[in-house]
């Protein structure tokens, strides 16, 4: 039978579960509103619709590599309790082999690639009414090398932080120093050219105010000021700047001698830390339990 838009809009707002979900549910059910209602809470859709305004910033992240092709990925969960869940870390590789294997373009081709089980949305959806937690794919990044280039990757403390470097010449044991520095140190740039024009610009506009305000240099020649204030812009970029950090092995060699004495070069790299970003809501323990008594 042929089921209206009425009836799939009354079904949203009875459950929260998604349009299509609500289609499906309808027409399963021949277009009996409670039997479909019934029908997604069997599915468990119901149960993980309502968790859709929930804030997941825990999670992990994956660093995979075939051939040419690596990828970066991030899901996340509420909790960090999920990280240790069984079903969460088959779904997190499942969503990275998906990515390694079909080169999507954004989020919505992710959740739309086919597997044995069901569509990545479909895992997600079950793995969320099953765990009992909010699952989101987060984000993720389809990185492709030269026949002549090496990846290195690296996955610190079961995916709590993931890198990936493409380097040019050197080796594959120096790739993996350099995805284990990106992991531990942090960079944001290659080097201090690769820094935005307008990033530079606003840091030293705000070095300018900082030195105005400094009787010291109130003295100082324009020669002298100059000086000072692009040392001062230099050093806030240097921790930012790969090429400039310390070696996270030897802080007394900087990455750039390092690569050097490799006869190496940091094409790209990537970092993913899971939860980065995500403002954490900060839960009342009592008004929760009596939130969910009062429910």
């Amino acid at each position: 039978m042929a089921i209206s838009a009425k009836q799939v809009k009354e079904l949203r707002e009875k459950t929260g579960a998604g349009m299509m979900d609500c289609k499906k549910a309808l027409t399963e059910c021949d277009g009996d509103l409670d039997k479909a209602v019934d029908w997604l809470r069997e599915k468990g859709i119901s149960k993980a619709a309502k968790k859709e305004g929930r804030i997941a910033a825990e999670g992990l992240t994956r660093v995979a590599v075939d051939g040419n092709i690596g990828v970066v990925v991030e899901v996340n969960s509420e909790t960090d309790f999920v990280s240790k869940n069984d079903q969460f870390l088959t779904l997190l590789d499942t969503i990275t082999n998906a990515v390694l294997n079909n080169k999507p373009a954004n989020n919505e081709e992710v959740l739309a690639i086919s597997t044995p089980n069901g569509t990545i949305e479909e895992l997600i959806t079950n793995a969320t009414a099953t765990i009992g937690e909010k699952i989101t794919l987060r984000r993720f990044v389809v990185v492709e090398k030269t026949d002549e280039e090496i990846f290195g990757s690296y996955m610190h403390m079961g995916g709590t932080i993931s890198a990936l470097v493409v380097m040019k010449g050197g080796n594959d044991e120096v790739a993996k120093e350099m995805a284990m520095q990106v992991a531990s140190m942090n960079p944001t740039y290659i080097s201090q050219k690769d820094v935005p024009a307008e990033v530079v610009e606003h840091e030293r506009a705000l070095q300018q105010q900082i030195m105005a305000a400094d009787p010291a240099m109130a003295s100082k020649p324009e020669k002298v000021l100059a000086g000072i204030l692009n040392g001062k812009v230099s050093k806030h970029f240097k921790d930012q700047c790969l090429m400039d950090q310390e070696y996270f092995k030897d802080p007394k060699e900087k990455v750039a001698n390092f690569l050097k004495a490799n006869k190496a070069e940091v094409v790209t790299f990537v970092r993913f830390q899971a939860g980065e970003g995500i403002e954490k809501r900060e839960e009342n323990f009592a008004e929760e339990v009596m939130a969910q008594i009062k429910g």
